[in-house]
Protein backbone atom coordinates (compact mmCIF):
# COMPACT_ATOMS: atom_id res chain seq x y z
CA UNK A 1 0.00 0.00 0.00
CA UNK A 2 0.75 3.59 -0.29
CA UNK A 3 1.99 5.00 3.33
CA UNK A 4 2.76 8.47 1.77
CA UNK A 5 -0.70 9.49 2.89
CA UNK A 6 -0.47 7.40 6.39
CA UNK A 7 -0.30 9.82 9.02
CA UNK A 8 1.77 8.43 12.69
CA UNK A 9 -0.06 6.93 15.64
CA UNK A 10 -0.75 9.60 17.82
CA UNK A 11 0.87 9.84 21.19
CA UNK A 12 -2.34 9.80 23.17
CA UNK A 13 -2.23 10.77 26.25
CA UNK A 14 -6.18 9.82 27.75
CA UNK A 15 -7.35 6.59 29.82
CA UNK A 16 -4.71 3.61 29.71
CA UNK A 17 -7.15 1.45 31.80
CA UNK A 18 -7.29 -2.17 30.92
CA UNK A 19 -10.68 -3.04 28.73
CA UNK A 20 -9.81 -6.63 27.45
CA UNK A 21 -7.58 -9.34 29.27
CA UNK A 22 -7.33 -12.57 27.48
CA UNK A 23 -5.53 -15.17 29.72
CA UNK A 24 -4.37 -18.90 28.22
CA UNK A 25 -7.24 -18.53 25.86
CA UNK A 26 -8.14 -21.92 23.39
CA UNK A 27 -10.56 -22.72 20.81
CA UNK A 28 -10.70 -26.51 19.99
CA UNK A 29 -13.10 -28.02 17.72
CA UNK A 30 -13.82 -31.90 17.33
CA UNK A 31 -13.94 -32.95 13.25
CA UNK A 32 -14.15 -36.06 11.69
CA UNK A 33 -11.22 -37.45 9.51
CA UNK A 34 -13.26 -40.52 8.14
CA UNK A 35 -16.09 -42.53 8.53
CA UNK A 36 -13.90 -44.63 10.20
CA UNK A 37 -11.52 -42.75 11.72
CA UNK A 38 -11.83 -41.47 15.23
CA UNK A 39 -13.02 -37.82 16.29
CA UNK A 40 -9.48 -35.16 15.38
CA UNK A 41 -9.00 -32.03 17.74
CA UNK A 42 -8.38 -28.96 15.75
CA UNK A 43 -6.59 -26.48 18.23
CA UNK A 44 -7.04 -23.37 16.67
CA UNK A 45 -6.01 -21.17 19.42
CA UNK A 46 -4.01 -23.00 21.88
CA UNK A 47 -2.77 -20.70 25.26
CA UNK A 48 -3.27 -16.87 23.82
CA UNK A 49 -2.95 -14.10 26.33
CA UNK A 50 -2.85 -10.49 26.24
CA UNK A 51 -3.86 -7.23 27.79
CA UNK A 52 -5.47 -4.71 25.91
CA UNK A 53 -5.52 -0.67 26.85
CA UNK A 54 -7.66 1.85 25.93
CA UNK A 55 -6.71 4.27 23.24
CA UNK A 56 -4.42 1.61 21.99
CA UNK A 57 -3.95 -1.17 19.22
CA UNK A 58 -2.67 -4.62 19.39
CA UNK A 59 -2.17 -5.93 16.17
CA UNK A 60 -2.08 -9.68 15.57
CA UNK A 61 -0.42 -11.17 12.66
CA UNK A 62 0.70 -14.49 10.89
CA UNK A 63 -0.39 -16.74 7.98
CA UNK A 64 -3.95 -17.87 7.17
CA UNK A 65 -4.83 -20.65 9.49
CA UNK A 66 -2.41 -18.98 12.25
CA UNK A 67 -5.50 -18.55 14.44
CA UNK A 68 -6.18 -14.87 14.08
CA UNK A 69 -10.03 -15.12 12.81
CA UNK A 70 -10.78 -17.41 15.74
CA UNK A 71 -9.24 -15.24 18.34
CA UNK A 72 -11.32 -12.43 16.37
CA UNK A 73 -14.38 -14.31 16.99
CA UNK A 74 -13.54 -15.15 20.72
CA UNK A 75 -13.01 -11.86 22.10
CA UNK A 76 -16.49 -11.04 19.94
CA UNK A 77 -17.83 -13.92 21.94
CA UNK A 78 -19.11 -15.28 18.16
CA UNK A 79 -17.63 -18.58 19.45
CA UNK A 80 -17.21 -19.04 23.11
CA UNK A 81 -13.67 -19.80 23.89
CA UNK A 82 -13.27 -23.70 24.90
CA UNK A 83 -11.10 -22.50 27.99
CA UNK A 84 -9.48 -19.44 29.60
CA UNK A 85 -10.09 -16.41 31.19
CA UNK A 86 -11.65 -13.43 29.04
CA UNK A 87 -12.41 -9.96 30.62
CA UNK A 88 -13.68 -6.88 29.84
CA UNK A 89 -13.37 -4.21 32.01
CA UNK A 90 -12.22 -6.89 34.78
CA UNK A 91 -15.48 -8.83 34.19
CA UNK A 92 -15.11 -12.27 33.32
CA UNK A 93 -17.75 -13.44 30.30
CA UNK A 94 -17.82 -17.06 31.36
CA UNK A 95 -20.25 -17.98 33.73
CA UNK A 96 -22.62 -15.16 32.74
CA UNK A 97 -26.25 -15.13 32.53
CA UNK A 98 -28.33 -13.85 29.30
CA UNK A 99 -28.57 -10.33 30.11
CA UNK A 100 -25.16 -10.08 31.37
CA UNK A 101 -23.75 -11.12 28.09
CA UNK A 102 -26.25 -8.94 25.81
CA UNK A 103 -25.20 -5.89 28.45
CA UNK A 104 -21.07 -7.25 27.53
CA UNK A 105 -21.26 -7.57 24.27
CA UNK A 106 -22.12 -4.24 23.80
CA UNK A 107 -18.35 -3.66 25.21
CA UNK A 108 -17.19 -4.72 21.83
CA UNK A 109 -18.02 -4.70 17.96
CA UNK A 110 -16.08 -6.03 15.31
CA UNK A 111 -15.42 -4.49 12.07
CA UNK A 112 -15.14 -7.67 9.11
CA UNK A 113 -13.15 -7.97 6.38
CA UNK A 114 -15.38 -7.89 3.38
CA UNK A 115 -17.85 -4.37 3.07
CA UNK A 116 -19.10 -5.93 0.29
CA UNK A 117 -20.71 -8.99 2.33
CA UNK A 118 -20.74 -7.60 5.55
CA UNK A 119 -23.84 -5.16 5.01
CA UNK A 120 -27.27 -6.14 3.63
CA UNK A 121 -28.34 -5.29 0.16
CA UNK A 122 -31.70 -4.77 1.01
CA UNK A 123 -31.63 -2.56 4.09
CA UNK A 124 -30.73 1.38 3.56
CA UNK A 125 -27.81 2.90 5.15
CA UNK A 126 -30.13 4.26 7.79
CA UNK A 127 -31.75 0.60 8.65
CA UNK A 128 -28.12 -0.57 8.78
CA UNK A 129 -27.24 2.08 11.25
CA UNK A 130 -30.27 2.23 13.61
CA UNK A 131 -30.55 -2.02 13.61
CA UNK A 132 -28.30 -2.36 16.79
CA UNK A 133 -29.97 0.36 18.54
CA UNK A 134 -33.54 -1.10 17.94
CA UNK A 135 -32.38 -4.28 19.37
CA UNK A 136 -30.19 -3.01 22.20
CA UNK A 137 -31.92 0.42 23.37
CA UNK A 138 -35.31 2.01 24.35
CA UNK A 139 -34.00 4.83 21.84
CA UNK A 140 -37.27 6.49 19.95
CA UNK A 141 -37.39 6.62 16.13
CA UNK A 142 -36.58 10.24 15.07
CA UNK A 143 -33.32 9.82 18.20
CA UNK A 144 -31.98 6.54 16.57
CA UNK A 145 -32.11 8.30 13.14
CA UNK A 146 -30.35 11.50 14.53
CA UNK A 147 -27.61 9.05 16.20
CA UNK A 148 -27.20 7.33 12.30
CA UNK A 149 -26.83 10.62 10.95
CA UNK A 150 -24.29 12.23 13.12
CA UNK A 151 -22.63 9.16 13.12
CA UNK A 152 -22.34 9.11 9.31
CA UNK A 153 -20.84 12.50 9.32
CA UNK A 154 -18.56 11.56 12.25
CA UNK A 155 -16.57 9.03 9.05
CA UNK A 156 -16.75 11.02 6.69
CA UNK A 157 -20.35 10.43 5.04
CA UNK A 158 -22.64 12.93 3.61
CA UNK A 159 -26.12 13.04 5.67
CA UNK A 160 -28.22 12.67 2.74
CA UNK A 161 -26.91 9.25 2.45
CA UNK A 162 -28.89 7.97 4.65
CA UNK A 163 -31.75 6.28 2.65
CA UNK A 164 -29.18 4.74 0.36
CA UNK A 165 -28.71 1.69 -0.29
CA UNK A 166 -25.18 -0.24 0.03
CA UNK A 167 -24.22 -1.11 -3.93
CA UNK A 168 -24.90 2.70 -4.03
CA UNK A 169 -21.28 3.18 -2.40
CA UNK A 170 -17.84 2.21 -3.11
CA UNK A 171 -16.18 -0.28 -1.06
CA UNK A 172 -14.22 2.29 0.77
CA UNK A 173 -17.77 4.00 1.25
CA UNK A 174 -18.69 0.91 2.35
CA UNK A 175 -16.06 -0.02 4.88
CA UNK A 176 -17.30 3.23 6.79
CA UNK A 177 -20.91 2.37 7.21
CA UNK A 178 -19.13 -0.74 8.24
CA UNK A 179 -16.91 1.56 10.71
CA UNK A 180 -19.84 3.67 11.80
CA UNK A 181 -22.67 0.61 12.29
CA UNK A 182 -19.63 -1.03 15.13
CA UNK A 183 -19.79 2.56 17.23
CA UNK A 184 -23.15 2.93 17.43
CA UNK A 185 -23.65 1.55 20.81
CA UNK A 186 -20.18 3.41 21.86
CA UNK A 187 -18.05 0.21 22.09
CA UNK A 188 -14.84 0.57 24.42
CA UNK A 189 -13.44 -1.99 22.49
CA UNK A 190 -13.35 -2.68 18.16
CA UNK A 191 -11.96 -5.67 16.30
CA UNK A 192 -11.15 -4.98 13.25
CA UNK A 193 -10.43 -8.49 10.93
CA UNK A 194 -8.41 -7.44 7.67
CA UNK A 195 -10.68 -4.23 7.68
CA UNK A 196 -8.51 -2.74 4.54
CA UNK A 197 -7.78 -6.06 2.49
CA UNK A 198 -10.44 -5.91 0.30
CA UNK A 199 -10.20 -2.36 -0.59
CA UNK A 200 -7.96 -0.25 -2.88
CA UNK A 201 -4.39 0.05 -2.07
CA UNK A 202 -5.46 3.93 -3.22
CA UNK A 203 -8.57 4.30 -0.37
CA UNK A 204 -6.28 1.97 2.82
CA UNK A 205 -4.64 4.91 3.78
CA UNK A 206 -7.88 6.88 4.21
CA UNK A 207 -9.95 4.14 6.05
CA UNK A 208 -6.58 3.75 7.87
CA UNK A 209 -6.39 7.55 8.94
CA UNK A 210 -10.30 7.78 9.95
CA UNK A 211 -10.22 4.83 12.44
CA UNK A 212 -6.59 6.36 13.86
CA UNK A 213 -8.90 9.96 14.20
CA UNK A 214 -11.57 7.60 15.38
CA UNK A 215 -9.30 6.17 18.46
CA UNK A 216 -7.94 9.03 19.38
CA UNK A 217 -11.44 10.78 19.36
CA UNK A 218 -13.15 8.52 21.56
CA UNK A 219 -10.65 6.21 23.39
CA UNK A 220 -11.32 3.10 21.35
CA UNK A 221 -9.07 0.04 22.11
CA UNK A 222 -8.41 -1.95 18.39
CA UNK A 223 -7.52 -5.41 18.23
CA UNK A 224 -6.26 -5.25 14.82
CA UNK A 225 -5.94 -8.26 12.80
CA UNK A 226 -4.25 -8.20 9.79
CA UNK A 227 -1.77 -10.16 7.76
CA UNK A 228 0.05 -6.82 5.89
CA UNK A 229 3.03 -5.51 7.83
CA UNK A 230 3.55 -2.51 6.13
CA UNK A 231 -0.37 -1.57 7.46
CA UNK A 232 0.32 -2.79 11.10
CA UNK A 233 4.21 -0.71 11.47
CA UNK A 234 1.42 2.84 11.03
CA UNK A 235 -1.58 1.64 13.07
CA UNK A 236 -0.07 -0.44 16.08
CA UNK A 237 1.10 0.45 19.54
CA UNK A 238 1.81 -3.69 20.01
CA UNK A 239 2.20 -6.72 17.88
CA UNK A 240 1.37 -9.76 18.75
CA UNK A 241 2.81 -12.58 16.26
CA UNK A 242 1.01 -16.39 15.75
CA UNK A 243 1.79 -19.72 14.45
CA UNK A 244 -0.78 -22.35 14.70
CA UNK A 245 -2.92 -21.05 17.27
CA UNK A 246 0.04 -20.31 19.47
CA UNK A 247 1.67 -16.64 19.68
CA UNK A 248 5.04 -16.87 18.92
CA UNK A 249 6.31 -13.43 19.77
CA UNK A 250 4.53 -10.13 21.89
CA UNK A 251 5.57 -7.23 22.36
CA UNK A 252 6.13 -3.45 21.26
CA UNK A 253 5.64 -2.69 17.87
CA UNK A 254 8.90 -0.75 17.97
CA UNK A 255 10.93 -3.82 19.83
CA UNK A 256 9.59 -6.16 17.60
CA UNK A 257 10.23 -4.58 14.16
CA UNK A 258 13.96 -2.77 15.12
CA UNK A 259 14.83 -6.62 16.36
CA UNK A 260 12.70 -9.60 15.68
CA UNK A 261 13.57 -12.52 17.71
CA UNK A 262 11.94 -15.08 16.65
CA UNK A 263 12.96 -17.26 13.84
CA UNK A 264 9.41 -17.04 12.36
CA UNK A 265 8.86 -13.23 12.91
CA UNK A 266 12.10 -12.31 10.98
CA UNK A 267 10.65 -14.18 7.88
CA UNK A 268 7.27 -12.61 7.92
CA UNK A 269 9.40 -9.24 8.26
CA UNK A 270 11.54 -9.42 5.79
CA UNK A 271 9.15 -10.35 3.43
CA UNK A 272 7.38 -6.85 3.57
CA UNK A 273 8.84 -4.42 0.99
CA UNK A 274 10.88 -1.54 2.50
CA UNK A 275 12.04 1.68 0.59
CA UNK A 276 15.20 2.07 2.71
CA UNK A 277 17.71 -0.71 1.75
CA UNK A 278 18.88 -0.67 5.02
CA UNK A 279 16.07 -1.42 6.67
CA UNK A 280 15.72 -5.04 4.93
CA UNK A 281 15.96 -8.20 6.30
CA UNK A 282 18.05 -10.61 4.60
CA UNK A 283 15.05 -12.73 3.60
CA UNK A 284 14.91 -16.30 4.21
CA UNK A 285 11.78 -18.65 3.19
CA UNK A 286 10.35 -20.93 5.14
CA UNK A 287 10.99 -24.95 4.69
CA UNK A 288 7.57 -26.65 3.58
CA UNK A 289 4.00 -26.04 3.76
CA UNK A 290 1.72 -25.00 7.06
CA UNK A 291 1.38 -27.97 8.98
CA UNK A 292 -2.35 -29.30 9.38
CA UNK A 293 -4.13 -28.13 12.74
CA UNK A 294 -5.04 -31.60 12.71
CA UNK A 295 -1.50 -33.39 13.04
CA UNK A 296 0.79 -30.51 14.82
CA UNK A 297 4.31 -31.20 14.79
CA UNK A 298 5.97 -32.57 18.11
CA UNK A 299 7.99 -30.10 19.96
CA UNK A 300 8.17 -26.24 19.00
CA UNK A 301 5.11 -26.11 16.11
CA UNK A 302 7.12 -24.27 13.85
CA UNK A 303 11.19 -26.07 13.86
CA UNK A 304 10.07 -28.44 10.45
CA UNK A 305 9.82 -24.84 8.30
CA UNK A 306 12.71 -23.39 10.82
CA UNK A 307 16.32 -22.68 9.17
CA UNK A 308 17.25 -22.79 12.51
CA UNK A 309 16.25 -25.54 13.97
CA UNK A 310 17.80 -28.20 16.47
CA UNK A 311 17.18 -31.70 17.77
CA UNK A 312 16.13 -29.61 20.83
CA UNK A 313 13.58 -27.25 18.94
CA UNK A 314 12.12 -31.09 17.58
CA UNK A 315 11.74 -32.73 21.03
CA UNK A 316 10.84 -29.91 23.49
CA UNK A 317 7.84 -26.96 23.26
CA UNK A 318 9.65 -23.72 23.60
CA UNK A 319 8.06 -21.55 26.18
CA UNK A 320 6.68 -18.05 25.86
CA UNK A 321 9.07 -16.19 27.72
CA UNK A 322 10.36 -12.41 28.15
CA UNK A 323 13.70 -11.47 26.22
CA UNK A 324 14.63 -8.12 25.51
CA UNK A 325 11.39 -6.47 26.60
CA UNK A 326 9.02 -9.05 24.59
CA UNK A 327 7.21 -12.25 25.01
CA UNK A 328 9.31 -14.97 22.70
CA UNK A 329 8.67 -19.13 22.36
CA UNK A 330 11.65 -20.18 20.82
CA UNK A 331 14.64 -21.94 22.53
CA UNK A 332 17.49 -19.55 21.15
CA UNK A 333 15.93 -16.27 20.77
CA UNK A 334 18.53 -14.63 22.39
CA UNK A 335 20.69 -15.56 19.06
CA UNK A 336 18.70 -14.46 16.84
CA UNK A 337 20.38 -11.03 15.43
Amino acid sequence: MNTDTMRAAPDRAADRSIVLEARDLRKHYAVKRGVFKPMATVKALDGVSFQLQAGRTLAVVGESGCGKSTLARSVTMIEPPSAGVLCYDGRDVVGRSASEMKDLRRTVQMVFQNPYGSLNPRKTVGSILTEPLVINTDMGKDERRARAVAMMGKVGLRPDQVDRYPHMFSGGQRQRIAIARALMLNPRVVVADEPVSALDVSIQAQVLNLMMDLQEELNLAYLFISHDLSVVRHIADAIMVMYLGKPVEHGAKDVVFARPRHPYTRILLAATPRVNPSLRLERVLPKGELPSPLNPPPGCSFHKRCPHATERCAAEVPALRPVDDRLVACHYAEQMN
